[in-house]
């Protein structure tokens, strides 16, 4: 007789996937949704705050941008933006950061009583914005605005949430309160944008979840370098106890390095302990942080870690190669960005002053080593401005003229 085949059963074992947090925009009522669950904001600016490298990456450029303050022909046009006591140069600061981490700002503009001025302004967070759905001409009429989007016990809709109409100086009778919003272009986005390292969101997500491993890995030291068997058959209470004990007194980063003694009524019944092999991950982890630390700096395009103080392996660190990394840095990263904001704050600022020319005051590196302070401002340099500059020296700061 045929001995009879046992029947083999495979069970797949589900592994854990990270859901993404989508940028898709959604229609809810009257309003747009930043994100399939509208949270897409806010994981931007959790990834600002966790990952390391990233938030560096950010405060670097956004410091480079905000360089000494801004500038203008006449500096009073610059001391009062509202009545809380802000200046414009407060203002701007925010706004730089805005725009770096979400692709946008907003800003709360208050008409005069006769509307032919601007009397106040106010920086809005753009994670508080969502906006309404556009018009039969494709225009965005007004946004929504809280503080309440990401509470799980708090149902935000249209009606409960502050609403302003968008920035448009011929509605201004009619409207006292408006607010102007900025955004970067991305083809497919309709009304959020995205940031310019958006790219690098799984990167960055894996940055910080590096990080959390090791940070677990230290705080519970005890699990992956030893195996502790007993042979007490005890009940689960008993075996819970054990198991509390040995965390209490031989687990976490306190405990490092600390004997583990036990006493037992005979040898038979002695704990094994058995040490764990190390599989190589912690080079599986080097090697991937390396790699991830080079995708976000490419995605901020930021062509040398040197810029932000981290010597890799096999650089030499020289003068050259940083002037170079900073000259290109602040020609194809930091002048476009100061006037992409310095174009748009002047529109603002030119309702009341019609002459107001905006600059950034900024110390430039030049190829010889020299630190220069000059002024960008919102307009591309001509050609013959560009010539006269060639011909200054630029080793006398006071020679360099400003607006």
């Amino acid at each position: 007789m045929a001995k009879k085949t046992e029947k083999l059963h495979f069970a797949k074992v589900e592994r854990f996937s990270s859901p993404m947090v989508t940028f898709n925009e959604k229609l809810q009522g009257k309003y747009v949704k930043s994100g399939n669950d509208n949270q897409f904001p806010y994981y931007l600016i959790d990834l600002y705050n966790r990952s390391s490298i990233h938030s560096a990456c950010i405060n670097s450029i956004v410091h480079s941008v905000i360089g000494q303050g801004l500038t203008a022909n006449e500096e009073t046009f610059l001391e009062i933006a509202n009545k809380k006591g802000e200046t414009w140069n407060d203002i701007f600061k925010k706004v730089a950061l805005d725009y770096k981490l979400h692709g946008s700002f907003a800003l709360e503009i208050l008409w005069s009583r006769d509307r032919t001025r601007i009397a106040e302004a106010y920086h809005i967070d753009f994670s508080t914005l969502r906006a309404k759905e556009k018009d039969h001409r494709g225009i965005i009429p007004g946004y929504y605005i809280s503080n309440e989007w990401r509470n799980s016990f708090i149902q935000v809709t249209d009606d409960n949430a502050l609403y302003l109409p968008a920035f448009d100086k011929e509605k201004a009778i009619d409207e006292a309160s408006q607010i102007f919003v900025v955004h970067n272009y991305r083809p497919g986005q309709m009304y959020y944008p995205l940031p310019d390292y958006n790219g690098a969101l799984r990167t960055i997500e894996l940055d910080v979840e590096i990080d959390n491993f090791h940070v677990n890995n230290i705080k519970n030291g005890l699990a992956p370098s030893l195996a502790i068997t007993t042979f007490m058959n005890g009940s689960p209470d008993d075996v819970t106890a054990v198991e509390n004990m040995l965390q209490a007194n031989y687990g976490g980063t306190d405990n490092a390095g600390s004997l583990i003694y036990m006493d037992v009524d005979s040898p038979e019944n002695k704990p094994e302990i058995t040490p764990i092999p190390s599989n190589g991950q912690d080079g599986y982890y080097t090697t991937i942080n390396e790699m991830s630390i080079q995708q976000i700096l490419t995605a901020h395009r930021i062509t040398s870690p040197m810029l932000l103080g981290i010597k890799t392996e096999g650089q030499l660190g020289g003068r050259s190669e940083l002037l170079d990394a900073k000259i290109l840095f602040n020609f194809n990263v930091i002048e476009p960005m100061q006037q992409e904001i310095l174009r748009e704050l002047e529109g603002i600022l030119q309702i009341n002053y019609p002459d107001i020319v905006l600059g950034v005051d900024t110390k430039n590196l030049y190829e010889d080593g020299e630190t220069v302070e000059e002024v960008v401002t919102s307009v591309e340099v001509t050609d013959d401005e560009a010539e006269q500059v060639e011909e200054q020296d630029t080793t006398n700061v006071e020679d360099i003229p400003t607006i």
